[in-house]
């Protein structure tokens, strides 16, 4: 297993600065991972969590409630949205009860697209941890917050 003191070939003043650089690196693994994942789908796991929550709408839904409902609450949500949309992988839809709000669904294409993914694409990455452990680890990273 990996330490992140040998990695990054460091001396940490205390175990919490530590956590917190692992944290810190960890994440920044992840992503990396994450990107190289999506890349040959022409997607990146921000519109790939923009069409999980799509698909888990099951229909229509706001756009706010997409942005607010995303993992990386990126200010450029919008922006992914448009190349989802240029896509065809999500279409927009106005509201019938209020012009100012705008509906985003998921298309067939979105969907077809999710399901080459597949369910699970990313629990690899988490293959080193037992079940007890992946809860363990949640329940931390939820008590930091």
């Amino acid at each position: 297993m990996g330490d992140i003191s040998k990695e990054i070939q460091s001396k940490f003043s205390s175990d919490r600065v530590k956590a917190l650089i692992n944290v810190m690196y960890t994440a920044n693994w992840i992503n990396n991972h994450l990107n190289t994942r999506f890349k040959p789908f022409g997607i990146s796991p921000q519109q790939y969590n923009i069409l999980r929550i799509l698909r888990g709408a099951g229909g229509p839904m706001p756009t706010q409630t997409v942005k607010e409902r995303m993992i990386d609450r990126a200010p450029n949500a919008t922006r992914l949205m448009d190349k989802l949309c240029g896509k065809g992988l999500m279409e927009r839809k106005p509201c019938a009860t209020d012009r100012r709000v705008v509906h985003v669904e998921i298309t067939k294409a979105g969907l077809a697209l999710l399901d080459e993914i597949g369910s699970d694409p990313n629990t690899h990455l988490l293959k080193n941890l037992s079940q007890a452990e992946a809860k363990q680890l949640s329940a931390l990273l939820d008590k930091i917050r």
